[in-house]
């Protein structure tokens, strides 16, 4: 997830105009609480080994071989997600599912893309309830009637692979299950336009549509992102109706995430003390899903399933 820069009036009507140069969020390390150790023998991105983040001016159109060398990445990502789903429950810490995370990717000799990003200090993002994005895994217990949004990118043979989905805890409310499964619909409405030659900004029209026909709104100050052998480049993709590409399509080989969060309030946000976790501003629950997506001449491959 990539946080952009404040949308100066953010919507007049149901149009959002952005900046023609989208500006990343830069946040301040936080304090070093790293405590994950990280064998010699696993390859680390630039970012930790030098502290600079490097990634292309310009969407990138992959080659075959970046395609074949990119996928088991995404498949290794979406594994562990899938490994933390069976395992939530009540009375877990949020601290248990970094503990998860953590592991699994060292079992499968990959480092997780979030540790020492930026200075953030865990192996995943832990995002529970008016918590939009970015949580930082720790002493919190899961309750019941939580929904949770676990966020896992893994760095893999040289490749970046991220996905996210928002889990619900033992016994939650029906508005709730609600929200998670616009969310869930709202990030499959992207996917469905992509293919070679669609705009860009289609992809903000219909998740938009989708979550305000469901009573919902789109958080527009977080979007989705190019990535490949970096874990955050271009393209942007705005889950709103938005200028942002302006008349820029999508291109076979082009691979970016898809990931709306999706709130039952206010879209506004704002950032905690930590330089991290995001939250709504009038304290309402929200619900998000991602996936890595290739663009094809035909529609479009998901790499993250």
């Amino acid at each position: 997830m990539k946080l952009i820069a404040k949308i100066g009036g953010l919507h007049t009507g149901p149009f959002y105009t952005i900046p023609s140069k989208i500006i990343r969020k830069l946040f301040q390390p936080v304090k070093d609480t790293y405590s994950q150790a990280i064998p010699a023998s696993i390859p680390v991105p630039s970012y930790v080994s030098s502290g600079v983040i490097t990634g292309p001016s310009q969407p990138e159109i992959k080659t075959a071989d970046q395609i074949k060398k990119m996928k088991p990445a995404c498949q290794l990502a979406a594994s562990i997600l899938r490994t933390v789903g069976d395992n939530i429950k009540v009375g877990m810490t949020t601290e248990d599912i970094n503990t998860i995370v953590h592991s699994k990717c060292i079992e499968a000799g990959a480092y997780p893309s979030p540790l020492k990003y930026r200075g953030f200090p865990k192996s995943v993002c832990t995002s529970v309830n008016n918590v939009a994005c970015h949580g930082i895994p720790g002493p919190l217990k899961l309750q019941d009637g939580d929904i949770i949004n676990v966020d896992i990118t893994v760095f893999y043979k040289g490749y970046h692979g991220d996905t996210s989905q928002t889990f619900m805890v033992g016994d939650v409310n029906e508005r709730a299950r609600t929200l998670v499964e616009t969310a869930r619909q709202c990030r499959d409405a992207g996917i469905s336009v992509c293919k070679d030659g669609t705009l860009f900004s289609d992809i903000g029209d219909i998740i938009y549509t989708t979550a305000i026909d469901a009573g919902f709104d789109v958080i527009a100050s977080c979007c989705g992102h190019g990535i490949g052998e970096y874990f955050h480049g271009p393209p942007d993709i705005v889950h709103v109706p938005n200028d942002a590409m302006g008349d820029e399509r999508m291109r076979s080989g082009m691979a970016f995430t898809i990931e709306p969060i999706i709130c039952d309030g206010s879209p506004e946000i704002k950032v905690l003390d930590d330089g991290w976790t995001l939250v709504t501003v009038d304290g309402s629950i929200s619900a998000q899903f991602e996936h890595t997506v290739l663009v094809t001449d035909d529609g479009c491959e998901i790499l993250t399933q």
